[in-house]
């Protein structure tokens, strides 16, 4: 059986909104272009397939024009909520950016709509705590330039003038802080499935009438060994017939992203497990998700280019990975702990006095529910913090009494 493609089932997409001309037609240029790739080389892993979807110059999911974040997108994250994620972030954060004095930088990974850094930067300065510069590495050029239009009309000039963009990570030494939120979950995801015993790997072919579809095939000695590495530190083989993710790229991104990092934090924020809570045997089918026009689904097949592709993160792997890379783990715990411990309360409190109104102190309250309840962000989104060279480690006291490490 391994030795030929496995091929399958999609599922179906009922209830999603109907796209427009425009949409598919620029869903059908992509897919014009796979299907050359595809018919030149071979079917392609599910990685390179979703590296495509996302970031294929001029029509990817962030290469193009499309709005992605808030009510108007597809999906909404934190920052785009209101201001009290960005002031509570920042606030953690101000005092490793004053211990570590005037030459400290800020960086954020992927800067969405440019709604954190919006906030972030008036915030830090209140703390006495500006950075040199602020630094976004923001690989779209789309979401780069709307993110330049957003803080140039909403910053006083001295503030948005410490805003640079990057097109790859520092090079040279830096002391400051890292941030990215919800950046790892768009990383290309290896797809891995067992079957017969052996392990196979997803990957996006042609049928017979052209139309794309997931195959199975024999996994290469990277994949399968990752796959059975995994086996050995959950205690148990994977069941028949069991898929899910992995991303063996992670120790070379943390490196890539971190290395220059001589002294400071860096902080991810996304949804995800530790790793016995993301290979559970009932999640047999991995946690890969497409987004649409804030609807969730399961087909990734589907109008490539104008869906979100995510899968969750494995925080046990972020957690190897940062030490690899040379870092101390600081942190592990649920956003809603993160939050509270941190600061959430007094930014709370604050923006509640502050609000001209009784709706505004409602969107307040939602606000923080979102962030904070189990069922919506509170649980799902999980925090890590690395930290190098600095000593004393300046964190909020509440911290350490939400620290879940020994989880991990």
């Amino acid at each position: 059986m391994l030795g030929r493609s496995i091929a399958i089932q999609l599922p179906m997409h009922n209830r999603l909104p109907e796209p427009d001309a425009d949409e598919r037609a620029h869903s059908e240029r992509l897919q014009q272009r796979l299907r050359a790739e595809i018919e030149a080389s071979g079917p392609m892993p599910f990685a390179a397939y979703m590296h495509r979807c996302l970031y294929e110059p001029g029509l990817g999911y962030y290469s193009a024009g499309k709005t992605k974040f808030g009510a108007a997108g597809d999906f909404i994250t934190a920052p785009e909520l209101g201001e009290l994620f960005a002031k509570s972030i920042a606030g953690m954060l101000a005092p490793a950016l004053a211990q570590l004095g005037d030459e400290a930088d800020f960086l954020e990974l992927g800067g969405g709509s440019g709604a954190f850094a919006e906030v972030a930067l008036p915030a830090l300065a209140a703390a006495g705590a500006l950075p040199r510069r602020y630094l976004i590495l923001e690989p779209s050029a789309d979401l780069r330039e709307r993110q330049r239009e957003r803080l140039a009309a909403s910053l006083p000039p001295a503030l948005s003038a410490r805003v640079h963009w990057l097109d790859t990570p520092p090079e040279n030494a830096w002391r400051g802080v890292l941030f990215a939120n919800e950046v790892i979950d768009a990383l290309p995801a290896t797809r891995f499935s067992v079957r017969d015993g052996s392990v196979c790997e997803e990957y996006v072919g042609l049928d017979d009438a052209g139309q794309l579809r997931r195959i199975d095939r024999p996994a290469d000695a990277v994949t399968s060994d990752a796959v059975r590495q995994l086996e050995r530190a959950l205690g148990r083989p994977f069941d028949e017939g069991y898929r899910s993710e992995l991303l063996p790229q992670l120790p070379y991104w943390i490196q890539a992203v971190g290395d220059s990092l001589q002294a400071g934090l860096m902080l991810f924020v996304d949804y995800g497990y530790v790793r016995r809570e993301f290979y559970l045997p009932e999640r047999r089918d991995g946690t890969l998700m497409a987004h649409y026009r804030h609807r969730a689904h399961h087909d990734p097949l589907y109008l490539p280019g104008l869906n979100d592709l995510t899968a969750s993160v494995d925080f046990s792997a972020l957690a190897q990975a940062g030490a690899a890379a040379g870092f101390e783990l600081a942190l592990y715990a649920s956003q809603a702990q993160f939050l509270l411990a941190g600061g959430l309360q007094p930014a709370f409190e604050q923006a509640f006095a502050d609000a001209p109104d009784e709706a505004a102190r409602h969107r307040l309250a939602q606000q923080v529910r979102r962030l904070t309840m189990p069922e919506q962000m509170g649980e799902r989104f999980q925090a890590m913090l690395f930290a190098r060279g600095l000593d004393p480690l300046p964190l909020p006291r509440g911290l350490a009494a939400v620290d879940q490490r020994d989880r991990l």
